[in-house]
């Protein structure tokens, strides 16, 4: 045993877990051998490359799913599987491996993307992009189902939710249809949205499986991909990764409901350090509220980061009076420093539409 616990400790030492400021901890012999690590700011998951964060609370813990990126240099991307990590404390996070993959589908064939997790029921639902074969031969949506948030989940359907021939192809082609968030309202209608150059939404049926009406397509202004759905107060808001200038920045709507409008805010965030994407999952935990995205600064194993090679991070995100999300800057202390006070977030300058191209120039110039 303590042979077995000494060669665990140095793969983790060399994978980053096990340097200065992250503690790693083990389970006895005979229990989950689950690995509990302490961030000491950004990137906040250290020994693998991961993207595309998608936050969910049940039970007074922190779910965070992600993608695993494991792109070698010359390929853009080569996600394989999703992870799971939790927290009860937002500071000593547990990683709970791999939860699916797509190969867990029977028509799916690669290419893990983004994705979200949403529970109904007691049972949670996951909503992601798989690459299909035949007939498909494209991006899909598809759901898979657990009894547990950390799985095992299985297809829940045995064929996609989405498939290429119910969505016109936009601006970005055949695999626009990518990136599913799904939200359920107050009154337990769940909605989906999801596409790539393309902003569709849809209603599901309360099964959580089946779509229950048309699609329709929304015009968000600079949109990418990668929207989010989510509810403050009275209003809705869906945020997503838009255009800036040659990478991503993150961008904001706000609805009085499900069924719009839809009012453009501008900017949430700038540009992600050394990555053309980025992603946002925002989320209320224990009565802060959080954005994550993911950029490209971590280097691990001689490999540095890159477009598929990227990294989770979590700010600090603020409300102001009206409303409107405060602009996020974002940092390599992340939320290890305490949240700003009532007085500091009301001085909190949120950038309007005409200064979003003057904030996305002085990034370029700083980066």
């Amino acid at each position: 045993m303590k042979n077995s616990l000494f060669t665990f400790s140095l793969c983790l030492l060399l994978a980053g877990y096990g340097g200065e400021g992250n503690e790693v901890t083990f389970t006895p012999e005979g229990e989950s051998n689950e690995v509990t690590f302490t961030p000491e700011g950004n990137p906040i998951i250290l020994d693998k490359f991961t993207a595309d964060p998608a936050p969910l609370v049940h039970n007074g813990r922190l779910y965070l799913y992600v993608g695993h990126d494991e792109a070698e240099d010359g390929q853009d991307f080569n996600i394989t599987e999703w992870l799971c990590y939790s927290t009860k404390d937002m500071k000593t996070w547990t990683d709970h491996g791999s939860v699916l993959k797509p190969t867990d589908f029977s028509w799916g064939i690669g290419e893990a993307w983004a994705s979200q997790v949403v529970e109904r029921d007691g049972k949670f639902y996951y909503y992601t992009t798989v690459q299909a074969g035949a007939p498909y031969n494209s991006k899909v949506v598809g759901v898979a189902v657990s009894d547990s948030p950390t799985g095992p989940f299985v297809d829940a359907r045995g064929t996609p939710l989405i498939t290429d021939n119910m969505t016109p192809n936009g601006p970005r082609g055949w695999w626009n249809d990518i990136d599913p968030t799904v939200f359920v309202d107050d009154d337990g209608t769940p909605y989906m949205s999801w596409g790539n150059g393309t902003c569709f939404m849809v209603k599901l049926k309360p099964n959580m499986t089946e779509l229950d009406g048309p699609i329709e397509i929304l015009k968000m202004p600079k949109y990418i991909e990668g929207p989010w759905i989510h509810k403050h107060g009275n209003l809705y808001y869906l945020t997503y990764a838009s255009r800036g200038k040659g990478r991503e920045t993150i961008s904001y709507a706000t609805a009085p409901s499900m069924k719009g409008p839809w009012t453009y805010r501008g900017l949430l965030t700038g540009m992600a350090e050394n990555s053309f994407t980025i992603h946002p999952g925002i989320i209320q935990y224990e009565g802060q509220d959080y954005l994550f995205y993911h950029n490209a600064t971590l280097t691990l194993n001689g490999k540095s980061g890159a477009t598929g090679r990227r990294s989770v991070c979590v700010d600090y995100l603020y409300y102001l009076p009206d409303g409107r999300m405060a602009y996020v800057e974002q940092t390599k202390e992340g939320i290890t420093v305490k949240p700003k006070t009532v007085e500091e977030v009301a001085g909190i300058v949120n950038p309007s539409a005409d200064e979003e191209e003057v904030i996305v120039e002085k990034e370029i110039i700083k980066k």
